[in-house]
């Protein structure tokens, strides 16, 4: 029975890398995905420290959009406004429903428009998560048959390679292209390697500086050994939730799902209250103004020798049941236990003492909870 099963997850075109150098192999959202390489301690400080980390993430799913309706078609059901997206650039957004509640959360990159004779073709690459990316597929695949929109689902064919840490704009350099120093946080650019293309995107999702590398499954293998070779170490996911949660990242299926309104997840960056209509916009807009929403995601600080786990409920000082946390990891690096978990709005101000399921005390924080160059621990 468990060898059928392992048999029906989908595997990255790494799998084979990951094995040989030893990789714990896990299911995580119907991918076979390393768990750790033996150490998780030491894949985290590999790039909460002075090198890098090499993170596979070619599980999330990766959809190319391009038409000349691609923009008309994509503002009207994301949350940030596509209008602004200029060329090799990237932005998060959110997929909401009609009752403003969360599908996906995506970024957006904008690769270089297609020329035609008639006029520029915008070309786009939507990446989100494993647990949502039959989702967006379907959401936008309706639209091919309304105007000139098309898509193609690349997550079969190609890789993504997550490279994290201070040493990676160095390690980039040497293996791939020297450009990268003057690019910004969420610009892209697009170069070649081995006579294959690969797409770069400056983006820290760890707290640290780092890149994602989008490359053609043939050339993944070759591209993740150079980058071992210029002295990244593999990292598997067990370290990666240590990191995600440290920089305030919510995970779908953990810490938002499809009943989460979207101004709760603390991704505001992800929305624009300028841009005009979308699908969900009047009830993401009218929460927005006036003033507060129910509940709100913040970063949970507790001893050390907590035992709190997730999910379990928040409770104020005088016991009353308050959130929810959804995550929660040792951190290493600030040496306590942190949570994320969703407060009830009287509750989500930082310095709020707030009690965990084993009684334990902790304390609310602004997110995220490691910014990049961040040196000093969360105070409790």
């Amino acid at each position: 029975m468990s060898e059928t099963i392992e048999a029906a997850l989908r595997e990255s075109p790494l799998d084979a890398v990951h094995k040989s150098f030893g990789a714990i192999m896990a299911e995580r959202d119907g991918w076979s995905v390393p768990a750790s390489y033996g150490d998780e301690l030491l894949e985290y400080a590999a790039v909460r420290e002075s090198g890098a980390g090499l993170i596979d993430l070619s599980s999330r799913g990766r959809l190319l959009v391009t038409g000349s309706e691609a923009v008309q078609f994509l503002n009207g059901l994301i949350t940030n406004d596509m209008k602004t997206l200029a060329e090799n650039t990237a932005m998060p957004a959110i997929f909401p429903n009609v009752q403003g509640r969360l599908l996906a959360s995506v970024r957006v990159i904008r690769l270089a428009d297609n020329p035609t004779e008639k006029a520029p073709v915008p070309a786009f690459l939507l990446e989100t998560e494993a647990a949502t990316h039959e989702r967006v597929l379907k959401t936008i695949e309706k639209f091919t048959l309304a105007g000139d929109f098309h898509v193609t689902d690349q997550t079969a064919t190609t890789a993504m390679i997550s490279l994290q840490g201070k040493a990676a704009p160095e390690m980039i350099e040497t293996v791939l292209v020297e450009a990268v120093a003057a690019m910004k946080g969420g610009s892209v650019l697009q170069t070649n390697w081995n006579d294959e293309a690969v797409t770069v995107v400056r983006a820290a999702p760890t707290g640290e500086d780092g890149f994602a590398l989008i490359v053609g499954s043939a050339q993944a293998g070759s591209l993740w050994s150079s980058l071992v070779a210029a002295g990244a170490r593999p990292v598997g996911y067990d370290a990666l939730e240590i990191l995600r949660i440290e920089a305030g990242v919510p995970r779908y299926g953990k810490d938002m799902d499809d009943t989460t309104v979207v101004t709760e997840t603390n991704l505001d960056d992800a929305v624009s209250y300028t841009k005009g209509c979308y699908i969900g916009q009047e009830i993401i807009a009218r929460i927005k103004y006036r003033g507060h929403v129910a509940k709100k995601l913040r970063g949970l600080v507790f001893d050390q020798f907590s035992k709190i786990e997730a999910p379990s409920p928040i409770r104020s000082v005088d016991d009353k049941e308050i959130g929810q946390i959804t995550s929660t990891v040792y951190s290493p690096h600030v040496g306590q236990r942190l949570a994320l978990g969703y407060a009830k709005y009287d509750y989500i101000a930082s310095g709020t003492v707030v009690k965990g399921s084993d009684g334990s005390m902790g304390h609310v924080v602004e997110l995220p909870f490691v910014h990049p160059g961040w040196q000093v621990p969360v105070e409790v």
